[in-house]
């Protein structure tokens, strides 16, 4: 690891060592609990990551900047655990590196043996296709949880989970979400949410359980590069739209109402900083409601 050389070679190895034999598995909620130790050795390259391509590779300029913050200790600095490396557990043994790749390589160049890792389980192709198999319903309604669900630091938050939970739940939802994501439920539509951080599905699933919040479908991690996802999220895309016949996503200023069979759309501006925010979302489908039944009559 003392060269840029060595290092692109050493990364070819390890890249190489699981070729066509690295697959996810879902880690246990007891494995995704906690930020832990684990075995440098144990860490793996994602191979479609801008990292590991040769046309892009690493940035040996960051690399360096962690050996020097780094170099003062034996180990990873005790505050790294607030910044831990994601990972995803993989078959045959040890874990994707989801992010967190140029920490990996400044703690190979300082010899530690062991990482601070947080591991997800991200959602995966056959994970959407059983989410759309249990649908009953052919409306959804799409939010974004980095965008629109989480408050923001201008936004008035939710009461917060009482304790334990809301030590394991940290983030904070905007006031009106849970009511708003209750009256989709209760009117016949799929609630999904996307986010391009890595949560985990059932860690997503399990926080909006703690406001009776059932969400139908959990897409994490969209903000992946690698060559794999794009071709699964084609297909996700495909199936997504075969199953409704209307969707509705939901931004923070802008509402837009789609038709599976019709070339048509419906956009609804609101503002953001409403303190009724949620309400003028309703009070928008309602309108769009209503904009649908007149076409429908008028024909």
């Amino acid at each position: 690891m003392a060269s840029d050389n060595a290092f692109m070679k050493f990364l070819d190895e390890k890249i190489k060592a699981y070729e066509g034999v690295m697959v996810p598995v879902k880690a246990s909620q007891a494995e995704r609990l906690l930020t832990k130790k684990v075995d440098i050795n144990k860490l793996h390259p994602n191979p479609d990551d801008e990292f590991c391509m040769p046309s892009i590779g690493p940035n040996y300029g960051i690399i360096n900047s962690y050996v020097q913050k780094f170099s003062r200790y034996n180990s990873m600095p005790v505050d790294a655990f607030n910044d831990p490396l994601m990972v995803e557990k993989v078959h045959p043994d040890g874990y994707m590196i989801l992010n967190g790749h140029h920490r990996w390589a400044a703690a190979l160049r300082l010899g530690f043996k062991t990482v601070p890792v947080k591991i997800v389980n991200l959602t995966q192709q056959t994970d959407i296709e059983k989410m759309l198999a249990a649908s009953k319903h052919d409306k959804r309604v799409s939010l974004d949880l980095d965008e629109t669900i989480f408050c923001g630091p201008n936004d008035t938050p939710e009461k917060p989970l009482p304790f334990p939970n809301n030590k394991i739940y940290k983030m904070r939802i905007r006031r009106g979400i849970p009511a708003l994501m209750h009256y989709f439920s209760s009117n016949g539509y799929d609630l999904w949410v996307y986010s391009a951080d890595y949560y985990s599905l059932d860690y997503i699933r399990a926080f909006f359980k703690m406001y009776s919040v059932k969400v139908d479908g959990v897409i994490t991690g969209t903000g992946r590069k690698e060559k794999r996802y794009y071709t699964a999220k084609k297909k996700t895309d495909k199936l997504i739209a075969c199953k409704y016949n209307e969707t509705i996503h939901i931004d923070r200023d802008l509402i837009v109402k789609t038709y599976k069979d019709l070339a048509l759309f419906e956009e609804f501006k609101v503002d953001p900083d409403s303190p009724s925010w949620a309400k003028d979302v309703v009070r928008c489908i309602k309108e769009a409601d209503k904009n649908a039944e007149k076409s429908v009559r008028d024909k």
